[in-house]
């Protein structure tokens, strides 16, 4: 097995020479953990959402171009890159709960205050502030997962968080579109998001248990936290920058990178009310479909993330990360390609474009714990989520946004969702080769800070260090 790049060397050692007192599934409080982050996702997912599922309204109201839609979605995408690594940044000093409780909790303020804008710059401004807080937990909660769960298991647990959380924004987006049909019902939306935010943090503070960095690894879950901390594991510049090193994350930072899929979801909503002719409160009734496939896409997806694991630890994960993409990319065409004249075969088609979207979260985040150390997946998923994720996501629907003035959205989907999803699922052929030697190096970095860590524990141990 190769060394991990961001361990120092070490002399090697099995899982098999040590056993462990606890299991790596016996983590004290995660389910009460997932149930309290994935209510405060859903609040934040929901206070975003908002301006898809409304803009037709609000751009009435403040007299907006289409092209105002892309420019609050990049930029509160573009906040979150920067946002996304503070708060993790800021975790690490404070510990993750606090920060949650702060930037997906109390944070939701600034959202009562964008529910009071006067004006595009007003809401642009305070929109922006308000997406850096959301930024938090796109950063950590997949860190508490890998923190809570082994990686057996990590697929269906990720795949429950993440399709709970959309599917629960995508059935209220057609609720809240009903506000459309009151005089400044986009405000009262943003009021109650807020405060249904502020609400969620302060739950956090009372219930939400922190479990500790690498409680869950098979090697490191019978030792307490400071045990854990005391094997060399410190957190550096240096050990940020090299996870550039590790070949199979920065594919999958490519792949992230060209992942186009949220543009359908951004634009989905005013493409059938400019270019089918549908009135806002119908066409954000796809939405409610769409969230329906999400929630049963992350649980297939996750589970079937662990079983393909369970029968190729080095090939199965990515061989289905890549039929998502294919998948993907055939169903939105045929969810915004052709004008059914009735909603209802809309309905079918962003049911089935939302299913094939949530396949992703169940295997894509498996993908990047499996190779990469507990100390660094906060700031690895900073990077991944917060960081690129964001700047494609800023970038296609800018780019997307100003097309749709020109070219008009059918023209917009088909190229920036359907193509560049295309391009996604060829990319990733490039990661079968460095997969497998990530992921066993890690493995045994695992086995030899254990090592470390039992051999510093033993009489005089510390001495011999």
């Amino acid at each position: 097995m190769s060394q991990n790049p961001l361990e120092p060397a070490v002399p090697p050692v099995t899982t098999t020479t040590v056993q462990q007192s606890r299991p790596a599934d016996k983590v004290p409080r995660r389910g009460s953990n997932m149930v309290l982050l994935g209510g405060s996702m859903v609040v934040d997912g929901g206070e975003s959402g908002l301006v898809n599922s409304l803009f037709p309204v609000i751009q009435a109201a403040l007299g907006l171009a289409t092209s105002a839609l892309g420019v609050l979605s990049a930029v509160g995408r573009l906040i979150g890159a920067v946002a996304g690594p503070f708060w993790v940044f800021l975790a690490r000093k404070l510990g993750r709960r606090w920060v949650l409780a702060i930037a997906t909790g109390f944070w939701g303020l600034w959202g009562v205050a964008a529910g009071l804008s006067q004006s595009f710059a007003q809401l642009l401004v305070l929109y922006a502030i308000m997406a850096a807080g959301t930024a938090a937990a796109h950063a950590l909660v997949p860190t508490v997962i890998s923190d809570s769960y082994p990686d057996r298991s990590r697929g269906r647990v990720v795949g429950w968080v993440y399709g709970v959380v959309a599917a629960a924004g995508s059935v209220a987006a057609p609720l809240v579109a009903q506000l459309a049909n009151i005089e400044d019902g986009w405000r009262y939306a943003f009021f109650i998001f807020g405060g249904l935010n502020v609400l969620f943090g302060a739950l956090i503070l009372v219930f939400y248990r922190d479990p500790g960095e690498g409680a869950a690894e098979q090697q490191l879950s019978s030792f307490d936290q400071t045990q854990r901390d005391s094997a060399d594991n410190a957190i550096t510049w240096a050990r940020v920058v090299g996870l550039m090193r590790i070949r199979s994350y920065v594919v999958l930072l490519g792949s992230r990178l060209l992942s186009s899929h949220m543009v359908l979801a951004a634009f989905g909503v005013v493409l059938l009310v400019n270019t089918y002719g549908f009135d806002t409160p119908v066409a954000a009734t796809v939405m409610a479909p769409f969230g329906i496939g999400y929630l049963a896409g992350t649980i297939v997806g996750g589970m079937a993330s662990d079983a393909v694991n369970r029968i190729s630890a080095n090939y199965g994960r990515v061989a289905f990360l890549q039929v998502a993409q294919v998948l993907f990319a055939v169903a939105a065409y045929f969810a915004t390609q052709f004008d059914y004249a009735s909603i209802v075969p809309f309905l079918v088609m962003f049911g089935f474009a939302g299913l094939a979207q949530g396949l992703n979260p169940g295997v894509n985040r498996p993908l990047v714990m499996a190779v990469v150390p507990p100390e660094l997946r906060g700031a690895a998923f900073a990077i991944f989520v917060s960081v690129i994720e964001s700047l494609g996501f800023a970038i296609y629907t800018l780019v997307g946004g100003f097309l749709a003035d020109a070219v008009g959205l059918q023209v917009v989907m088909l190229w920036i969702v359907c193509g560049v999803m295309l391009v996604n699922a060829a990319f990733l052929t490039l990661l079968y080769r460095p997969f497998r030697r990530d992921r066993e190096a890690l493995q045994a970095t695992l086995d030899a800070r254990r090592a470390r860590i039992l051999a510093a524990s033993a009489p005089g141990g510390a001495a011999a260090e």
